[in-house]
């Protein structure tokens, strides 16, 4: 057996962000750590539309929590599937949710974590 047979590429990582109403932040916290995040971090915004346009699209929530988490690539299409039905389904829990490829982490046992993968 070569030595190099053991060896596989490093799955990649991208930064899922979530922006959901505040009242939701937690749960939504805890719905995208079940698609293996280990690494996830949030900060509270508000919108800027004026009152007159919030009514026109018949929004009325302007505060918003918006989730950082690290994922695997190969699990993005189905987290973003799923959030995309809850988004739909749950009652105030409108949001979006997008991607970014990440380049490159500092250090194996950083991208061991992030990408929970085992030693």
């Amino acid at each position: 057996m070569k030595e190099n047979e053991n060896l596989i590429a490093p799955r990649k990582l991208k930064l899922l962000v979530t922006v959901v109403n505040r009242e939701k932040a937690e749960f939504y916290t805890d719905f995208i750590q079940s698609f293996e995040v280990n690494f996830q971090t949030s900060v509270n915004g508000r919108g800027t539309a004026s009152k007159e346009t919030l009514r026109l699209l018949g929004i009325g929530e302007t505060d918003k929590t918006v989730i950082f988490s690290v994922i695997r690539e190969d699990l993005c299409d189905k987290a973003l599937l799923a959030l995309e039905q809850k988004f739909k389904t749950i009652k105030n829990g409108k949001g979006i949710a997008y991607t970014v490829p990440m380049t490159g982490t500092i250090g194996v046992a950083i991208y061991r974590f992030l990408s929970n993968t085992p030693a």
